[in-house]
C-alpha cells in the first residue's frame, strides 16, 4: 500500500515534487533503467553514463536518507523495458494506493502517462515542475495575444518578477542586456582554468562497463569521463565557475579556439537540466558574486540570462507549441545528414573541431553549436528531422524540451520565425572573427569563390538567393540582401555553381 514515487532520470533533485510528503515509512519510490530511454535515440555513450552514475547515486542517497527505493537496473532480467512497463510492473507487485510523479521533459512521456491511470486501475498524479522558475501556464499567458514572443522581453519580465539583478524597478547597471560586451575575440595566450572533473567511483566504473558492453556502437567516446554524479560534486563544480571562470565568461562567451573545448564557459547545463542543481540557487549564486565584487556585470548577467531567459523560455516555447513544433519546415530543407557528423572526417577545420569535441566530450559550448555546426546545417539546407535527432543523441545536457527549440527555432529558423527574429546565418568572416580556426584549414576563408574558398563564404549567399522568397521582407536582412542585388549575374553565378559542386561530394568536403 501507501503511493509509489516515479522519478526520472532528469528529476535527480532531493525536492523535486514527487517527493514531497513522501512517507518514510508507507511509500515507494521508482526509479528505473530503462531500454526504450536509452535508445530512442542513440544518445552519446557518456550522456548515458552521467545519467544512469547519476541516477544511481541519487538512488543511494534516497537510501541513506531512510526512504524505500524499488531501483531497476538496466540488465535486471524482470526490467520491463519502459517507464510504463515498470510503473505497472510494480504496481502489480506493490499495489500502492496511487502513483506520484512529476511532470516529464518530453511530450511522448507525457502522453503516455496520461493514460496511465486508466490503464494500471490505479489513481496517477502528476504533479507541477517547480524547479523551473515559469510554469507552462504562465508561460501560455505571457505569450497570449503576442504578434512576436522575444525571449528579450519575458527575460526582463523574469528580472522583475524574481528581483534578479534590479535597483528598485530598473535593471541593474542601467540596461537589461550586456551581450555586446560578451563578443571579444580570442586573442594570444588566454589562461583557461582546468576543467572540474569528478573522481570515478565504484558505481560510475559500473555505469562505464555497462555502457561499454550494451551500447557499444553508440556515437561518441566513453573516456575520459569526468562528469559530476552527486548534488555535491555538482555544486562543488558551481563553486569553481564562479570562483575560476565566471569573471572572463562574458568577455569571451562567444570565442572558439582551437584545443580549448572549455573555454570560460560554466560546463553547469548537465546537472542543472538532470536536477542535481537548482537554477534558481546557480542565478542566485552567480548574482552575489556580482554584488561582492568577485565577478563583473556583463558576466554575471550573461550568465543569469541564459538560464532565467533562455532556458526558461525555450522551455515555454517548446510546451506551446507541441506536437506540431516537431513537424516544422519552413524551408523545406531535406538534405540528408553529411557523414562527417558522425566520422568527424571534413576539410572543414571548424566543423572538425566542434564535432570531434562533441564526440569525445558529449558537449559543445554554445557558440560552437549555433555558429558552426547549426549555421552549416542551415546554409547546407540539412534536413530538420535529422538535425534535431543528432543534437538530441550527441550532448549530454539534452533533452527534447530544451533540444527542439534550440534546434526547431534558433538554428533552423524551421519554425518561420517564431522564435528567432533571423536566421542565424554567416559566412567565413564571423567564424574568422571569433576564432582561430581558420589558420588550420583547408580552405581559404579570405577566398570568395572556387574549390579553394570557404564552403561558408558562398553557402551563405547560396542559402540567401534560395530562400529569396521567403527571407527579403525580413528587416534584419535587409543590408544582406541589397549586397545580394548589387552582385553581378557573374558573381550569382559562380556562387551558385560553387555550392552545386560542394553538395554534390559533400561528404567528402
Amino acid at each position: 500500500m501507501g503511493t509509489l514515487r516515479l522519478i526520472l532520470g532528469d528529476q535527480l533533485s532531493h525536492d523535486i515534487a514527487a517527493l514531497q510528503d513522501c512517507d518514510k515509512n508507507a511509500d515507494t519510490i521508482l526509479i528505473c533503467e530503462v531500454w526504450d530511454e536509452a535508445t530512442y535515440v542513440k544518445h552519446h555513450k557518456k550522456k548515458i553514463t552521467f545519467v544512469f552514475s547519476a541516477m544511481r547515486h541519487f538512488a543511494k542517497e534516497l537510501e541513506n536518507k531512510g526512504f524505500t527505493v524499488r531501483y531497476t537496473h538496466l540488465d535486471d532480467k524482470k526490467n520491463a523495458g519502459s517507464f510504463r512497463g515498470e510503473v505497472e510492473r510494480a504496481v502489480k507487485e506493490i499495489k500502492p494506493d496511487k502513483v506520484i510523479t512529476t511532470f516529464p521533459g518530453e511530450w511522448r512521456v507525457y502522453e503516455d502517462m496520461k493514460g496511465w491511470e486508466k490503464g494500471f486501475g490505479t489513481p496517477v498524479e502528476i504533479r507541477e515542475d517547480d524547479r523551473f522558475l515559469c510554469t507552462i501556464d504562465d508561460f501560455a499567458k505571457w505569450a497570449e495575444g503576442r504578434k512576436s514572443l522575444r525571449m528579450e522581453y519575458f527575460y526582463r519580465e523574469m528580472r522583475k518578477q524574481y528581483n534578479i539583478l534590479m535597483d528598485g524597478n530598473k535593471p541593474e547597471g542601467g540596461e537589461w542586456n550586456y551581450d555586446s560586451q560578451n563578443r571579444k575575440t580570442p586573442k594570444g595566450e588566454l589562461d583557461v582554468p582546468v576543467p572540474y572533473q569528478a573522481n570515478i567511483d565504484e558505481i560510475t566504473q559500473d555505469c562505464i562497463d555497462l555502457v561499454a558492453e550494451k551500447f557499444s556502437d553508440h556515437f561518441g567516446d566513453l573516456d575520459p569521463f569526468y562528469f559530476a554524479v552527486t548534488r555535491d560534486q555538482a555544486l562543488y563544480a558551481l563553486d569553481k565557475f564562479i570562483s575560476e571562470r565566471l569573471e572572463k565568461f562574458g568577455d569571451y562567451q562567444d570565442a572558439m579556439v582551437q584545443g580549448e573545448p572549455w573555454l570560460y564557459h560554466s560546463h553547469l547545463s548537465f546537472y542543472i537540466n538532470c536536477g542535481l542543481l537548482n537554477p534558481l540557487e546557480c542565478i542566485q549564486k552567480t548574482e552575489a558574486a556580482y554584488q561582492n565584487g568577485a565577478a563583473p556585470l556583463n558576466a554575471v548577467e550573461g550568465f543569469i540570462r541564459q538560464i532565467l531567459g533562455w532556458r526558461e523560455y525555450v522551455r515555454g516555447i517548446y510546451w506551446l507549441n507541441m506536437p506540431g513544433y516537431e513537424k516544422e519546415n519552413f524551408f523545406v530543407a531535406d538534405r540528408a545528414l553529411p557523414d562527417f557528423f558522425w566520422t568527424t572526417n571534413t576539410k572543414m577545420n571548424c566543423l572538425r573541431q566542434c564535432i570531434s569535441e562533441t564526440k569525445q566530450n558529449a558537449y559543445a559550448h554554445h557558440i560552437q553549436r549555433l555558429m558552426i555546426i547549426g549555421n552549416f546545417s542551415l546554409l547546407a539546407g540539412l534536413s530538420p528531422e535529422e538535425v534535431n535527432e543528432w543534437y538530441l543523441i550527441v550532448y549530454a545536457d539534452a533533452y527534447e524540451w530544451v533540444e527542439m527549440p534550440n534546434v526547431t527555432g534558433m538554428i533552423l529558423f524551421a519554425d518561420g520565425g517564431l522564435l528567432a527574429s533571423k536566421p542565424y546565418a554567416a559566412g567565413g568572416a564571423y567564424i574568422n572573427k571569433m576564432s582561430d580556426y581558420c589558420k588550420n584549414c583547408s580552405y581559404s576563408v579570405s577566398k570568395k569563390n572556387g574549390p579553394k574558398a570557404c564552403p561558408f563564404n558562398y553557402l551563405y549567399w547560396d542559402f540567401l538567393g534560395r530562400n529569396e522568397d521567403k527571407l527579403q521582407n525580413n528587416p534584419r536582412l535587409g543590408m544582406s540582401y541589397r549586397t545580394l542585388g548589387k552582385m553581378s549575374d557573374e558573381k550569382k553565378q559562380a556562387i551558385r555553381e560553387d555550392a552545386q559542386r560542394f553538395f554534390k561530394d559533400i561528404n567528402n568536403a
